[in-house]
C-alpha cells in the first residue's frame, strides 16, 4: 500500500494524489454523470458535483479560450499541488512521520494551490474581470477545503529529507 511505502516522498504523493483527483474526478464523463444524476440540494449530491470542479475537457461547444483555460486549471492545480507541498514546511520539518502538521500541510498546500489556479486562469477567459477572478479564486478555495484532505492523507508518512 502506498501509505506505507517507507521511500515515498509527502509532495510526490500528495501530486500523485491530486493528479488521480483530476483525472478521475475532472474527466468530462465524470462532471456529465454528478450533473445529470445527483441532487445538489442534498449534502451528497452537492459534494459529488464539487469533486467535478477542476473540469478538464477536450470537446466543447464553448471557444477555444474557455476550454484552454478549463484544461490550464486542472493543470495548474497538479503542478502548484506539488510548488506548495515542497514549499509548506509542515511535510518537510515533522520530527516523526505521519503526524498531523504533515496531513495539515497537504491540505493546506491543495486549498491554496486550487485557489490560484483559479484566480490564474479567471484572468485568461473570455471577458475576464477582477470581481470574475476573486469568485473563481473563492470557488477553488471551497474546492480545496472539501477536498484537500485526501491529499493530507496521502502526504502521512512521506520522507522529507536526509535521514
Amino acid at each position: 500500500m502506498a501509505l506505507t511505502n517507507r521511500y515515498k516522498s509527502a509532495p510526490g504523493a500528495g501530486t500523485l494524489a491530486a493528479l488521480l483527483l483530476v483525472l478521475v474526478f475532472g474527466s468530462p464523463w465524470y462532471a456529465d454523470w454528478a450533473r445529470d444524476n445527483t441532487d445538489p440540494d442534498s449534502a451528497g449530491g452537492w459534494f459529488l458535483r464539487l469533486l467535478a470542479w477542476p473540469a478538464w475537457r477536450f470537446d466543447s461547444s464553448d471557444s477555444i479560450q474557455e476550454i484552454i483555460a478549463a484544461d490550464l486549471k486542472a493543470i495548474l492545480l497538479v503542478v502548484l499541488t506539488f510548488v506548495f507541498l515542497y514549499l509548506l514546511p509542515g511535510s518537510q520539518l515533522a520530527r516523526a512521520r505521519g503526524t498531523l502538521s504533515q496531513f495539515f500541510a497537504g491540505w493546506a498546500a491543495y486549498v491554496f494551490a486550487a485557489a490560484l489556479a483559479a484566480l490564474l486562469t479567471a484572468l485568461i477567459r473570455t471577458n475576464p474581470s477582477l470581481l470574475g477572478a476573486l469568485q473563481a479564486a473563492g470557488d477553488g478555495a471551497e474546492y480545496g477545503l472539501f477536498t484537500g484532505w485526501i491529499i493530507g492523507i496521502a502526504t502521512l508518512g512521506g520522507w522529507r529529507g536526509r535521514r
